[in-house]
């Protein structure tokens, strides 16, 4: 590209059956769109189709491919198919809203320092009334860290990838976490062990409102414990030999084990002095504990699974 020429921007939406969600969105997403001569593209991961009704909305302003394969590793790399010829990606959820910065922010930081990714904070909101121990346990924290420092993880509700570079380091998004979560965290451990970098944009915030199904306790543990069980199924991925498995398995097991007992501790701290934080945080910490464990032995959550 150029010196002071504007990049070529896709904007990706994988979705699946969430036409209500989506077509709150995709108002948001066309305005910012036309004001970098982007464009908006959505990648339909449901076998029937059920975007088509949302995007036929909006007319030529959205595009719009169908992905049936399963799996949101399947919907992503489509979407880096579609991509062919820009200069850079940018993921959001479709059960999120971009913030006043996003995605100028990503793509400013981008375009100053030119790193193979640029992400941002991701800001959840729960519905009101929710249970206070949900805020409490700090799950879904909103980190705050310097406009370009670089960061060494990345979720891709809130990603902007350099697609030359991706080309370059071969980087896709692992099919085997399709259906388990944890394939942003094999592509972020991949892009900086192939010696790419991720910069932080601290103003290129999204929010993300937490529907009310999802506001409970049960939720919360079941997705705190998939996600010890992904994090372990990655770096034993990420492990090229027999030997390093070995070695890698034995540090999970290691870590998990002492991440669930002392959650146990802190969450009994907690509860003998009612302090709702130190329950809610332990809980959460012994239940990723025990993911890592069981992650390591090669237990993995199919959260995402289909019937």
């Amino acid at each position: 590209m150029p010196d002071g020429a504007l990049p070529a921007v896709v904007i990706a939406v994988p979705t699946f059956r969430r036409p209500a969600t989506l077509a709150t969105l995709l108002p948001l997403l066309v305005e910012r769109a036309e004001a970098l001569g982007a464009r908006v593209l959505v990648v339909d991961n449901d076998p029937a189709g059920s975007a088509a009704a949302v995007v036929a909305d909006f007319g030529g302003a959205v595009d719009r491919v169908h992905e049936p394969r399963p799996g949101i590793s399947a919907a992503r790399n489509r979407a880096l198919d579609e991509a062919v010829g820009a200069d850079v990606l940018v993921f959001i959820d479709d059960d999120e809203l971009p913030g006043n910065g996003w995605p100028f922010e990503l793509v400013s930081v981008w375009s100053r320092w030119r790193s193979a990714a640029v992400t941002g904070p991701v800001r959840s909101e729960f519905p009101p009334g929710a249970d206070p121990w949900l805020a409490a346990s700090n799950v879904l924290p909103r980190h705050h860290r310097t406009t370009g420092e670089k960061v060494f993880g990345a979720a891709t509700n809130n990603l902007l990838i350099d697609l030359r570079q991706a080309r370059e380091l071969d980087l896709r998004f692992d099919e085997r976490f399709g259906l388990t979560g944890g394939e942003d965290t094999m592509f972020a451990h991949l892009l900086i062990r192939r010696g790419g970098t991720i910069r932080w944009a601290d103003n290129a915030e999204v929010l993300d409102p937490v529907p009310a199904d999802r506001a409970k306790r049960r939720w919360m543990l079941r997705r705190t414990f998939r996600a010890g069980t992904t994090w372990s199924a990655v770096h034993l991925t990420l492990a090229a030999t027999s030997r390093q498995r070995l070695v890698t398995r034995g540090q999970l097991v290691a870590k998990g084990g002492f991440r669930l007992v002392n959650g146990l501790a802190a969450a009994l701290v907690g509860l003998v002095r009612r302090d709702l934080r130190r329950q809610a945080v332990g809980t959460c910490d012994a239940v990723a504990g025990a993911g890592m464990l069981l992650g390591a032995c090669g237990f993995v959550l199919r959260e995402y699974a289909r019937r």
